[in-house]
């Protein structure tokens, strides 16, 4: 939902990856300029985008977490939650070409403000039997796209790319990384009605990475 002028549509790269993602999008979040829950999609083939109602629940979605090839990860602080239901490393993460049948993580990434979030979390009783993926990143935000009273907290993308980053599939994060970088640039361009900048060092760094995968 860029403007024509920073469309950035030919510059969407794929990686293929081991892990899935799972978004719950509360509310108008997928009509929002600023969402960064569709960039996921664009890098991540199995990326998978569910609307958020709390009277009802998508079969689509209830068979998705049913599906015995994921191991869904509920991606959220593990401060709100039993300590026994936070886990730091994934579950039975099953290695690329491992002749060991198990399963892949898929993670469920909360796509909304951090109010409407913690309503999703609270309100969604089939996400309760799945573990609970707590991240501690250790750099601030780069999404400036938006205004958090939480200082600690990081856009649905950067979520993502910490995801990927422990499913042991850095190509798949650096990539995501550097699209959001991309994003924020042709978003703020746009905004201030400024050309578009195509030698960044944003643009540079996802050329790059475009070129090894």
């Amino acid at each position: 939902r860029l403007a024509i002028t920073h469309c950035l549509c030919n510059l969407r790269p794929k990686v293929a990856t081991h892990a899935g993602m799972c978004l719950l999008m509360s509310d108008i979040e997928a009509l929002k300029p600023s969402n960064t829950g569709w960039l996921i999609a664009d890098v991540v083939a199995d990326t998978f985008a569910f609307e958020w109602t709390r009277t009802a629940v998508d079969p689509a979605l209830l068979a998705l977490l049913a599906d015995p090839q994921w191991q869904p990860l509920v991606v959220y602080p593990g401060e709100f939650v039993e300590a026994a239901r936070v886990v730091q490393a994934i579950p039975g993460l099953a290695q690329p070409g491992s002749a060991v049948p198990d399963k892949r993580p898929l993670f469920i990434l909360l796509d909304g403000t951090w109010a409407e979030a913690g309503k999703m979390f609270r309100k969604s009783p089939y996400l309760d039997g799945f573990p609970m993926l707590s991240l501690n990143p250790d750099q601030p935000s780069r999404y400036k796209l938006r205004h958090s009273r939480r200082d600690d907290l990081h856009c649905t993308s950067e979520v993502a790319a910490l995801c990927l980053e422990l499913a042991s599939e850095p190509r798949a994060a650096q990539t995501l990384a550097a699209y959001l970088d991309v994003f924020i640039h042709h978003y703020l361009q746009a905004k201030y009605q400024s050309p578009v900048d195509l030698e960044s060092d944003a643009h540079q760094r996802l050329y790059e990475l475009r070129t090894c995968i």
